[in-house]
């Protein structure tokens, strides 16, 4: 015969507490006191006993998920902030499910009926192309308030998000290659249409015209974020009579493409041309040069989103509008340098 599995009635009869007072530690601690916790959680060590989080899930009229929408997971940027998502994650006994937006695009109204059917609790978004049509659908259903943004969002909705300060992040790119004597400064910018593009540009112009930098419209060259837009801008500068003496990169796999392509065509970075990254992805620092470029605390943005979305499906109707910005870092290394 299998062994018995313990009951919640074994578990408060170990603890010397009444039932409810063991449901209460498992889905709100917060309301009993430390000694309390601590009876039940050890009661529930001895006993063996398990959550049914079907079960309970179902009792809740809760799905027990929560849905992660990446751009692209083939991207090595997104690794660190599903990293800092997980973190945020562990403590809950929500499970995560995950989807490619870029190569499984959604249907129409797909997203919100992950909510109307019952499949997921809360959404997690690094997307900020989402459609107008579906936020819309989304906030007519009430289903508004379960949804964070994390690293873009949609511009004119008032959805939650939490990004990295990318406005300052490119206003420091562009002093730093200024302080060396840079003055013929170019940008390579990420996707039209894209928020990320739009602030890091505008913290760059901002920066350029406040040190009084010139500037040439043939120096901002439109990129889409990817190791090939890179080399095509190489090409871009190499056809330029009066090249710039640096770039600033809107991502640091734009900067990895152009470098290489530079090489090849034996301009050397950062001899030549002084190159600044943005994002400090894993290999920045292992790349040849080591790149130059803003860090992200990728991390912590994960982490942070999963928490305030966790805080929001406990008290959705308390939750406010939020817009949080994390701090950006200047790291130097073997990229940049004084023009030649």
């Amino acid at each position: 015969m299998a062994p018995k599995s313990a009951t919640i009635q074994d578990v408060a009869q170990a603890a010397k507490v009444s039932t409810a007072t063991v449901s209460r530690a498992l889905s709100n601690p917060g309301l009993l006191s430390e000694r309390t916790r601590e009876q039940v959680m050890e009661a529930i060590k001895t006993t063996g006993y398990r959550v049914n989080h079907a079960a309970r899930n179902l009792r809740m009229q809760r799905a027990g998920a929560v849905l992660i929408l990446v751009p692209n997971l083939g991207k090595p940027f997104y690794s660190a902030i599903l990293r800092g998502i997980s973190q945020g994650f562990a403590s809950s006994d929500y499970s995560i499910l995950i989807t490619d937006t870029e190569n499984t695009p959604m249907a129409e109204g797909e997203l919100v009926g992950n909510f109307t059917q019952g499949r997921v609790d809360g959404v997690v978004s690094l997307d900020g192309g989402l459609t107008p049509q579906t936020l819309d659908q989304c906030r007519a259903q009430g289903v508004d308030s379960r949804i964070v943004f994390a690293c873009e969002w949609v511009d004119g909705y008032a959805f939650p998000s939490i990004q990295s300060d990318n406005r300052d992040g490119a206003r420091q790119a562009i002093r730093h290659l200024a302080d060396l004597g840079h003055r013929k400064i170019a940008h390579i910018t990420g996707p039209e249409g894209n928020v990320l593009t739009a602030v890091r540009r505008e913290g760059a112009l901002a920066e350029r015209t406040r040190l009084g930098l010139p500037a040439r419209d043939d120096w901002i060259i439109r990129g889409d974020f990817s190791l090939e837009c890179g080399h095509t801008a190489a090409e871009r500068i190499l056809a330029m009579e009066d090249r710039p003496t640096a770039v600033f990169c809107a991502a640091d796999m734009v900067a990895f493409g152009l470098i290489a392509d530079l090489a090849a065509h034996g301009v050397r970075v950062p001899e030549d041309i002084s190159v600044v990254g943005f994002d400090d992805i894993d290999m920045a620092g292992s790349y040849v040069p080591a790149l130059t470029t803003i860090r992200q605390d990728r991390e912590r943005l994960g982490r942070t989103a999963a928490e305030r979305l966790l805080a929001r499906l406990k008290t959705p109707a308390n939750a406010p509008a939020i817009e949080e910005l994390l701090p950006v870092e200047l790291v130097v290394r073997g990229s940049t340098a004084p023009p030649a």
